[in-house]
């Protein structure tokens, strides 16, 4: 799954029949050691992996906006990367102290709106009523592992996945590499914050229909509306020139979201009519901002680093050599190849490839001349 393979196309490569590849998946045969090496060479992963035991996990629910019309196998590989993200965050905590998970309990309450749950975030993290600047590092600080590598999906932007191991739950968000965007990036990871808090993380999306999985989306964006541009707020800047693209293009640099959700969110909140509505929209489209808006390539795109940087500490401080990391992985039932973690935690090729910092213990002899 995660070289995005079929049953048929491994069987092709090892030279077995695609029956032998399912019974082995389910547990109704083993392989012998020389059919277990060449599926191994074939996924280009170690050897080890295969023969090592998982310890108890769950994956949870995966968030995909695009569930209907990717491929499964492209689903299939994302999940597997992104709980192989949370694996990795596992392994690395024991030598690395990260930020806890630190979300809101609404758990207690009676039913409280999308607006209240936004307001109750905003405050459990001591954010005020002030524009968020960089939402990758908001979500980083607070717990939850952000990832980034491409998706091989254009449907496939970012997505959310639960993962629980040994009974400590993760959240995981992931996102893709493909449309360069810092407020498009800005808006998706609110979106996936909004799944997080708002949905459950067990039941199985596939027994629910199109319409209810539209309705939850429409939720996530809600939140991300309401968390990015709190009412009051936002709505106090609208209010000058509510009517006026000009005004929301100086406002996404102010709030650093984009004009297309600023219009919407000021849509909901009543700031504009039904006609101005539809007349900013005409001119969103006339004016090429559906595509590409005004300021897009103004401000650096953010990337995750609690994990990169994490790896980088145990190379610089930790007195340890990629060689050494890759060693430590194996050690705690983790054994992937180098080329695996370098992918998903957007490390440069070779990074995890030092060799170890042994000491040189030859002796030299001085020179004997006769």
């Amino acid at each position: 799954m995660f070289r995005r393979m079929t049953m048929a196309d491994l069987a092709q490569i090892v030279g077995i029949n695609k029956q032998a590849i399912s019974q082995f998946e389910n547990c109704k045969n083993s392989p012998e050691p020389m059919t277990l090496r060449r599926i191994a060479d074939a996924l280009r992963f170690p050897y080890s992996f295969f023969v090592e035991a998982d310890p108890p996990s769950t994956v949870g629910n995966t968030y995909f906006r695009a569930l209907y019309s990717s491929k499964k196998k492209d689903l299939a590989a994302q999940q597997v990367k992104a709980k192989y993200l949370a694996k990795i965050h596992s392994v690395l905590s024991l030598k690395v102290k990260f930020k806890p998970l630190n979300l809101p309990d609404f758990g207690g309450d009676k039913i409280i709106t999308i607006e209240e749950v936004a307001m109750r975030t905003r405050q459990h993290w001591d954010l005020g009523d002030a524009p968020i600047p960089n939402m990758v590092a908001l979500l980083e600080r607070n717990g939850i592992i952000v990832g980034e590598f491409a998706t091989e999906s254009r449907e496939i932007d970012a997505f959310y996945q639960y993962y629980e191991e040994d009974d400590y739950p993760t959240y995981c968000v992931i996102l893709g590499t493909d449309k360069r965007s810092f407020y498009r990036r800005q808006f998706n990871c609110a979106h996936e914050l909004g799944h997080i808090l708002l949905h459950e993380r067990y039941s199985d999306l596939n027994e629910i229909d199109k319409d209810e999985f539209r309705e939850r989306e429409d939720e996530a964006n809600a939140f991300a509306a309401a968390f990015l541009l709190p009412a009051q707020a936002f709505g106090n800047d609208v209010a000058a020139y509510p009517n006026r693209l000009g005004h929301y293009v100086e406002l996404k640099k102010k709030w650093n979201v984009s004009i297309m959700a600023m219009i919407m969110r000021a849509y909901a909140l009543g700031c504009l009519s039904a006609n101005q509505y539809s007349y900013l929209m005409r001119q969103m489209s006339t004016r090429g901002y559906r595509q590409t808006e005004p300021l897009d390539d103004s401000i650096e795109y953010k990337h995750p680093c609690a994990l990169k940087q994490s790896i980088n500490l145990l190379l610089s401080k930790g007195n340890m050599s990629g060689e050494d990391i890759m060693r430590f992985f194996a050690e705690n039932k983790f054994s992937v190849s180098a080329n695996v973690i370098e992918e998903l935690l957007s490390l440069d090729e070779g990074t995890l490839s030092q060799p170890s910092k042994v000491e040189n213990r030859i002796i030299e002899f001085p020179s004997v001349h006769n």
